[in-house]
């Protein structure tokens, strides 16, 4: 599927962490793929509320979850700045589809990072 939110298709996901060398290009790939399908399940579902896009992003959440282990296995982890970088990525997201109220901690609550 193509992303049809313009915001959304020329969205740099995760920049910072592709500019510095600790994290590595082939997990973060894999982090900005977890969040294409993000954008591509909105498009979608068109979630008509709140709870419904904490689903779908509790979902994506999730699978952040499992690529820490690739950090891992790759030398790197989600610390600090990468969590806030992965975190203000969900909040891109809500807002670009229109969520402006959306909590940034309910966006990724379940998160293991």
């Amino acid at each position: 599927m193509t992303i049809s939110n313009q915001q959304v298709a020329a969205h740099p996901f995760l920049k910072a962490l592709y500019e510095d060398d600790y994290y590595p290009d082939h997990v973060l790939d894999r982090g900005r793929e977890i969040l294409l399908r993000l954008c591509e399940r909105i498009e979608a579902e068109r979630p008509a509320d709140l709870v419904a896009l904490y689903a779908l992003t509790h979902a994506a959440t999730e699978e952040f979850n499992d690529l820490e282990a690739a950090f891992d296995a790759a030398g790197s982890e989600i610390e600090t700045c990468a969590r806030e970088e992965i975190g203000g990525q969900f909040w891109f997201v809500a807002h670009a589809y229109g969520f402006v109220d959306a909590d940034p901690e309910e966006l990724i609550a379940g998160r293991n990072w």
